[in-house]
């Protein structure tokens, strides 16, 4: 059983800087993806960014502006987000798969618990 644990989440300011961090365990960490997601309040959970163990992904949304990042060595993924604005505020999510990154909900096996992002104008 894969558990992963976020943190990093909190209040800042448009324009600032987050990184958020997603801990993972359970299983070996590098023959899992981990993806980042969001969701809005009354919107769907969207896909921005998953790491496997040689590749990245990006949601257009964010390229440019928030990187993914794993330390295998600490069985960790971070993400790193810069010039946060009022529409990254969401609670943030992240989920893993054997071998392949999910982009959609479905695709995905384990779920964390999320973290809360606010991004006050």
């Amino acid at each position: 059983q894969v558990n992963l644990v976020e943190s990093g989440g909190g209040l800042v300011q448009t324009g600032d800087s987050l990184r958020l961090s997603c801990a993972f365990s359970g299983r070996t960490f590098r023959y899992y993806t981990v993806g980042w997601f969001r969701q809005a309040p009354g919107k769907e959970r969207e896909f921005i960014a998953g790491a496997s163990d040689e590749d990245t992904d990006y949601a257009d949304s964010v390229k440019g502006r928030f990187t993914i990042s794993r330390d295998n060595a600490k069985n960790t993924v971070y993400l790193q987000m810069n010039d946060l604005k009022p529409e990254d505020t969401a609670s943030y999510v992240c989920a893993s798969r054997w071998r392949i990154l999910c982009r959609r909900r479905e695709e995905c096996d384990y779920w964390g618990q999320g973290t809360q992002v606010t991004v006050s104008s």
